[in-house]
């Protein structure tokens, strides 16, 4: 079976458990997914399956590549052990995963735009007296006199924060709704709401 769902994140709520605890959790809309690929290591050299996920108008090209399959927003492959098991137009749903076990997932992060050191890197900031009124917030020296004379590659600075790919490892999946394709994970996951996910199977496990 597949090792993981393409999803859409629905947002954060709250949850309590049978012993009155209270949950902090995220919603998810994961699948059903449609196989509309399978990948064998006869022909593309290692086993994997293509789900997609969502509707969405489609090119000439993209219609042939899914086969009639039905016309989807996004796609995405899985690597799997055993591709016996399935079959094209196959659907795979949210009962994939259970209460109780660990789930890993992906999204976009959001995006903070341009960022100084202080926000994007934690840095502490420059001394606040002895007549250092404008260097709270700067990085301080970023290069090392005559060696190596210049700015080493990696260097942490100002920049463009977030919007990136994330990955929130071993949450917990606190409850399954088969009927509503809702998975509730425990915590946060990355990106915004209505942003895409892709949830798998933990390999660390508990």
């Amino acid at each position: 079976m597949s090792t993981g769902l393409i999803g859409k994140k629905i947002g954060m709520t709250q949850i309590f458990k049978a012993d009155g605890e209270m949950q902090a959790v995220t919603i998810i809309e994961a699948g059903p997914c449609t196989v509309t690929q399978i990948k064998t290591v006869a022909k593309e050299g290692y086993n994997a399956v293509q789900l997609g996920f969502a509707q969405a108008k489609l090119n000439r090209p993209e219609k042939g590549h899914v086969k009639g399959l039905g016309q989807f927003k996004r796609l995405q492959e899985f690597r799997t052990e055993d591709i016996s098991s399935f079959q094209l137009g196959q659907k795979v749903d949210v009962s994939l995963f259970k209460t109780g076990e660990r789930v890993d997932v992906i999204g976009i992060s959001k995006g903070k735009g341009f960022a100084g050191v202080v926000k994007r890197h934690h840095f502490r900031g420059g001394p606040k007296t002895h007549g250092q009124s404008d260097r709270e917030r700067a990085p301080g020296a970023i290069g090392s006199t005559t060696y190596p004379g210049r700015v080493w590659p990696g260097t942490r600075m100002a920049g463009h924060m977030g919007a990136e790919r994330a990955t929130v490892q071993c949450l917990e999946v606190a409850s399954v709704d088969p009927d509503k394709n809702f998975l509730l994970v425990r915590g946060a996951v990355p990106g915004a709401d209505k942003g895409w996910l892709l949830i798998n199977k933990s390999s660390k496990g508990k």
